[in-house]
């Protein structure tokens, strides 16, 4: 028979780690209030209650509207580390939607974030690096970054980082180099880059190659390149077993072989065979990066002489089914075909 006790248990389904969320459209401007709460429990059940509804992009929006971002612009300064994660990774629920990232830009948050790249605790520096990658996906997002002199900080802390937030680092500082490639070239770039080439991480190494890529697009990153020989690198990694790496060992190689010292350096580590072999690949990016890697090399006697052995390879490539391929493949055939 039932009685008129009450339990002391807590209703099923309920985490005493979340707030309760109010019912409606009283659900936010209440978090947003507790998120500004004395009691450093409350502003931890906040943010853990708002972690899970932001992952709506409806709610995202209702919270961006009801000042949410503000307050959490305010606890990335908080005095606990715990509370200072749990804001970093509800910021990076955030910047996966648009608004929250057209948010970011209005609000500042990229220079707000950008002040805990030396924050002791991995896994808020994890979420940091995490954000600012989703950021750098977003053109304005990579001159706001560069505007705030982010790359030379990148740069930095791309060796004493651990091997996922060092990922982060590299695939954020490859966007950003594409944008502002002398800064990271002032901050010697060039050589830190060089050594995550080796790295035995997949990821490390695809993300290192696609900044060395971008940081050789300029005259001086090409020198630069040079200087470090990163075209030994670059020639090692062509044999890849990732496509993304080969392919952008074979975009660094392409990009440096313009210059003179560039296509004599390449030359001489053996460069021509084991593009040759790249011509044959599906991958779109691998096998167009290798066709025009061999069309500035045949600009040189000693290359043209080699390459003039293996046209038919190159010619049976006009018939791919991918214009661009095509059009790699026709160039590259009309430079080593030429006399003078």
């Amino acid at each position: 028979m039932a009685g008129t006790r009450v339990s002391e248990r807590l209703p099923p389904l309920v985490d005493p780690t979340q707030a309760p969320v109010a019912f409606g459209q009283r659900a936010l401007p209440r978090l947003a209030a507790e998120l500004q709460d004395e009691e450093r429990s409350v502003r931890q059940r906040a943010l853990a209650a708002l972690r899970d509804l932001i992952r709506d992009p409806e709610r995202a929006y209702e919270a961006i509207r009801h000042g949410c971002l503000e307050r959490l612009k305010v606890l990335l300064k908080d005095e606990d580390a715990s509370v200072r994660t749990a804001t970093t990774e509800v910021l990076h629920l955030l910047a996966a939607h648009s608004v929250g990232r057209e948010a970011f830009l209005r609000l500042d948050m990229v220079g707000a974030l950008s002040e805990l790249l030396d924050e002791p605790v991995d896994a808020c520096r994890k979420n940091v690096h995490r954000t600012l990658r989703m950021m750098a996906e977003l053109p304005a997002g990579v001159v706001c970054m560069v505007s705030l002199g982010l790359v030379p900080r990148l740069v930095m802390k791309v060796a004493g980082e651990p091997e996922d937030i060092r990922e982060l680092a590299l695939s954020t500082l490859s966007c950003c180099v594409r944008v502002d490639a002398l800064s990271a070239l002032i901050s010697n770039g060039v050589r830190v880059l060089r050594e995550q080439l080796a790295h035995p991480s997949t990821d490390i190494r695809r993300a290192a190659a696609s900044a060395m890529l971008a940081i050789s697009v300029p005259l001086e990153g090409k020198v630069k390149v040079c200087e470090e020989e990163v075209l030994p690198v670059a020639v090692r990694l062509l044999s890849d077993a990732d496509p993304g790496v080969s392919a952008n060992a074979a975009g660094i190689i392409m990009n440096t072989a313009v210059i003179t010292r560039g296509k004599f350096q390449a030359l001489e580590a053996g460069v021509l065979s084991p593009l040759l072999c790249l011509v044959e690949s599906e991958d779109l990016a691998v096998c167009v990066n290798a066709l025009r890697a061999l069309t500035c090399l045949a600009e040189a006697p000693r290359a043209r002489t080699q390459l003039l052995q293996h046209l038919p390879q190159l010619q049976a490539r006009l018939h791919h089914p991918e214009p661009i391929i095509q059009r790699a493949s026709a160039t590259a055939i009309q430079v080593i075909s030429w006399t003078p």
